[in-house]
């Protein structure tokens, strides 16, 4: 199955409690393009300005990702900064800069139309309406969204919901959109709005899938130390979607694993900053991380 990422591709400045990079190649459509592209041909449609060098083009088609949607406009490429504090869940922006960002319409090339498995990466709710009206008849969309849309464009959003098939969000987020505080209450508000399937990503504690046979719960993988937790959502959305593609299907069992596959992608983002964990990232790791997670869930009677 061909898979279409839609989103941002940007220079991320990061800082820790203990650690910092300047300059990191990040943005929600990379770090989704990247992980998905470890199980499938991607394809990217994003903008980057004329100081997006020529070894990020590189690295971005070594990782399996077609740039032939990649828009190079005149000016700086989106810009994002954040500081973490020694507590990771607690996250402060320093700086965004939309830059050649804030001109960015979706042009989707004319062999990008037929993708089946589409990803709307966090971008503005009517720029994911602007990719929908552009592809011809895909199996399945997965949408993301953030905080900032639901407080801002909430028509459009809500609109969109009714044309995806995969919403994936936080649980701040879930209550932000039902006003529930409970995520069984909230999801069963939302799978009624459109989507088919529900994923709220639980941060330290996992993930959780509503929809299909029911309630589907994945733990978040224990690791000792997490140098940067940045991308680790987009990179759970793109390897979700990279395992449905690489399954060939969707169904329960699909989906099921889907969730599985994008939670071990996710543990190791964070593994390091930036992309570079994913770059070193082996087949076998992979998989002996998959094998980790079932472990980790598996007993007997």
């Amino acid at each position: 199955m061909s898979i279409l990422v839609v989103g941002s591709v940007a220079f991320d400045d990061v800082a820790t409690a203990t650690d910092s990079r300047e300059r990191l190649l990040g943005g929600a459509a990379t770090y989704s393009s990247c992980a998905a592209g470890r199980f499938a041909p991607t394809r990217l449609v994003a903008i980057v300005g004329d100081d997006f060098a020529e070894e990020h083009v590189e690295l971005l088609r070594s990782q399996g990702v077609d740039l032939e949607g990649l828009e190079r406009a005149e000016g700086k490429t989106f810009a994002w900064g954040c500081r973490y504090e020694e507590d990771m869940n607690v996250r402060t922006t320093l700086f965004t800069d939309l830059n050649v960002f804030a001109g960015f319409h979706p042009k989707l090339p004319q062999s990008y139309r037929d993708s089946e498995l589409v990803f709307l990466a966090n971008i503005h709710p009517d720029l994911q309406h602007e990719v929908l009206d552009q592809v011809d008849d895909p199996q399945l969309v997965v949408c993301d969204t953030m905080n900032l849309w639901i407080e801002t464009a909430r028509d459009s959003l809500e609109r969109l919901l009714e044309r995806i098939d995969v919403l994936v969000i936080n649980d701040e987020e879930a209550r932000m959109l039902t006003g529930e505080r409970n995520q069984l209450r909230a999801a069963a508000q939302l799978l009624q709005r459109g989507p088919k399937w529900l994923i709220i990503k639980r941060g330290e504690y996992g993930a959780a899938m509503f929809g299909g046979k029911g309630l589907f719960i994945v733990p978040a993988y224990p690791l000792e130390e997490v140098p940067d937790p940045t991308g680790a959502g987009d990179t759970f959305a793109g390897g979700f979607v990279g395992s449905l593609a690489a399954a060939g299907r969707i169904d329960e069992a699909a989906m099921r694993r889907a969730v599985v596959h994008g939670s071990a992608m996710a543990s190791f983002a964070c593994e390091s900053f930036g992309l570079d964990r994913l770059l070193s990232l082996t087949p076998e790791e992979l998989a002996g991380r998959v094998k980790a997670f079932r472990d980790l869930s598996s007993f007997e009677d």
